[in-house]
């Protein structure tokens, strides 16, 4: 692999380059990381090789081919592997057993997680499930524009602004003191101006972020 020199950048070894994994590698690669993709599958593995640092062909449940990769050398594994839980959980136990320091392992169901944590995950995604989720509010309010769930009670909503605000100044609106929201930034032209002051004027050609309770900013923005 390439000599590391960024602080900020992970060794990571991504097993599994299905639809998920593929998605996984392309991002991680994007955002300056080195990713070491392996699959059982050959014409995979061909196709992500130009998207990551090295690739190889194998499988993850053979402890051999597993310890041969050096997994104390990443700092962090993702078991990506779709379809077959049986693999994804001995790989899973695997990779624990021969040190890894991290593991994330993709769930399907929450029994799946369960199985997953008892054997060795330090944590577990649920890309199906989430994205749902996401969806489902995304499109289901008229005004959100895209929604980042922080934990099960606050998110972060990009809204665009309500009619009867435009015009108005934030601190004439008093957001926060009226639904318990804050307004953390207004986005134009596709970037974010955090600079929020009571004075700062709500136009059209804006989108806000506002972080809350879920329920606050349903009320708020009448979702």
């Amino acid at each position: 692999m390439r000599e590391r020199w960024d602080l900020n950048m992970k060794t990571v070894l991504l097993i599994g380059v299905g639809r998920f994994g593929r998605h996984a590698a392309m991002q991680l690669t994007k955002l300056g990381h080195q990713v070491m993709a392996v699959d059982i599958d050959e014409e995979r593995v061909n196709d992500i090789v130009p998207y990551v640092t090295g690739a190889q062909i194998g499988d993850s449940t053979n402890e051999t081919f597993l310890r041969s990769l050096g997994v104390k050398n990443f700092d962090l594994c993702i078991v990506a592997i779709s379809g077959d839980f049986q693999s994804s959980l001995e790989t899973t136990s695997l990779l624990k057993e021969l040190g890894a320091a991290c593991v994330i392992a993709r769930a399907e169901r929450d029994v799946q997680a369960k199985f997953l944590l008892r054997n060795g995950a330090d944590h577990v995604v649920y890309p199906e499930k989430e994205m749902a989720k996401w969806a489902a509010v995304r499109y289901t309010g008229n005004h959100i524009l895209d929604y980042i769930e922080l934990d099960e009670q606050h998110a972060i909503f990009e809204v665009n602004v309500p009619e009867t605000w435009l015009g108005k100044t934030v601190g004439t609106l008093d957001v926060r003191k009226k639904f318990g929201i804050n307004i953390l930034a207004l986005k134009r032209g596709g970037i974010s101006n955090f600079s929020i002051t009571p004075d700062t004027l709500l136009t059209a050609d804006t989108t806000l972020l506002a972080l809350g309770e879920l329920g606050a900013l349903r009320k708020c923005f009448r979702i």
